[in-house]
């Protein structure tokens, strides 16, 4: 049974007197076919074409994300990492480029804004146990920080003080850390670039 209390709600569309614009629709629900399991149904809803087009959503340009918190959906069209960089760089935000390699291959970009702790990436390689966050399309900073940490040496590690001494590191900082070492290991060729914009 469907709860209506569910509101979907089509981000970054605004009228001209400033006014979020609504509209109700109603969801489509059918049965999913190919290998879905029993009884499995599909849920789809039609956003309007001037929706779309103001948010530059296109045959050329279909890449939207999803957000779910509970109580309402939100669509958004997907931003490339420059798109990203450019809308941080625009509120004065500290936004920085991680680029994840193995070897000479790029595997994975990272663009970071540890301001508001927020990241999108891009991965270049098809294999998952290549990239940065493997299955993981949408990673939050708090798996940025995990992937980080497990660039560094541990942080329970014997000699640790004596560690971050010798790289004339002051405290367990896994940015400032990758920053000495590349966040390089010895069992695998991975490493990370960083780079802050300006």
């Amino acid at each position: 049974m469907l709860d209506y209390s569910y509101r979907i709600m089509y981000s970054n569309v605004w009228m001209v007197s400033g006014v979020m614009e609504k509209r109700i629709a109603k969801i489509n629900i059918s049965s999913a076919g190919g290998t879905a399991a029993r009884g499995a149904k599909t849920c789809k809803v039609t956003l309007p074409t001037s929706w779309t087009n103001a948010l530059g959503i296109g045959i050329d340009r279909r890449k939207l994300e999803l957000a779910f918190d509970g109580k309402q959906i939100v669509i958004s069209r997907y931003m490339t990492g420059e798109e990203f960089v450019a809308r941080k760089l625009e509120q004065r935000h500290d936004v920085r480029l991680i680029e994840f390699f193995d070897g000479d291959i790029l595997c994975t970009t990272i663009y970071s804004d540890f301001t508001d702790e927020t990241l999108t990436a891009e991965n270049h390689v098809d294999n998952p146990v290549k990239t940065a966050f493997g299955n993981n399309a949408l990673p939050t900073w708090e798996d940025f920080q995990a992937f980080l940490e497990e660039r560094c040496i541990p942080r329970g590690r014997a000699g640790l003080r004596e560690y971050l001494d010798v790289i004339c590191v002051g405290e367990y900082n896994p940015i400032e850390i990758i920053g000495k070492t590349d966040g390089r290991m010895a069992e695998d060729n991975q490493w990370l670039k960083i780079e802050e914009y300006k």
